[in-house]
């Protein structure tokens, strides 16, 4: 599904990525780690169209990422899942209406946002909290509803950049759980994280950045 073929990243004089090959299969659940400037977010907006290689291939689904221009590249985003650290909800727009929006400024309709909206909602365990806005509702509530605005598009792929950061250990928990119950279901999960706890509970593919390198690449046990 995933294809990273030789792919170096520079930037004037420091290389990020350095000649880095790595496949992801469809439906699997793969954790990256390694020290702050490894490469990790550069890796990321790769797989998002954010930035491009310097040299090599990056693919998804057979489709070469480093050769589409911006517009294509941001239509092509539509369908990659994103959660971030920071949440990123609107302050101003209700639980509902935060993942609602990402529907709206794709032109969907309102028949179709009424009918899926509220499902995405049920599954991350919001539905009781739709009218209520990001400071009414707890950190972890915040990332459930980034889960779910990332979710409404029914994404085969959902990216999920130290999702955790901001959590405590039990809300952590949580979270990593309801990823696994999203990855169980069959969508591909790219997670990004520092935290050896959370790799150690995930249980699943690992790989380490260093450098711009994968240092180790590895399958736990469950």
């Amino acid at each position: 599904m995933i294809e990273f073929h030789a792919v170096t990243k520079t930037v004037g004089p420091r290389t990020i990525l350095d000649t880095l090959n790595l496949s992801i299969g469809p439906g699997e659940f793969l954790s990256i780690t390694g020290p702050s400037g490894a490469g990790k977010s550069t890796l990321i907006n790769m797989l998002i169209g954010r930035d491009k290689p310097s040299s090599g291939e990056v693919m998804i689904d057979g489709i070469h990422l480093e050769k589409m221009d911006a517009q294509k590249r941001q239509l092509f985003r539509r369908n990659i899942g994103i959660i971030f650290q920071d949440y990123k909800l609107l302050p101003n727009k209700t639980v509902y209406e935060n993942v609602a929006y990402a529907l709206e400024v794709c032109g969907e309709g309102e028949s179709l946002i009424e009918s899926r909206v509220p499902k995405i909602l049920d599954l991350v365990g919001l539905l009781g909290k739709q009218h209520q806005y990001p400071r009414e509702i707890s950190g972890g509530e915040q990332q459930r509803t980034a889960i779910a605005r990332a979710l409404v598009h029914n994404p085969h792929l959902l990216i999920a950049d130290e999702p955790t950061g901001n959590l405590d250990k039990d809300t952590a928990k949580d979270i990593i759980d309801l990823l696994l119950q999203i990855n169980k279901a069959g969508t591909t999960i790219v997670l990004t994280t520092h935290n050896d706890t959370i790799l150690q509970y995930v249980k699943k593919r690992i790989i380490v950045l260093d450098h711009g390198q994968i240092t180790m690449d590895k399958q736990m046990a469950s």
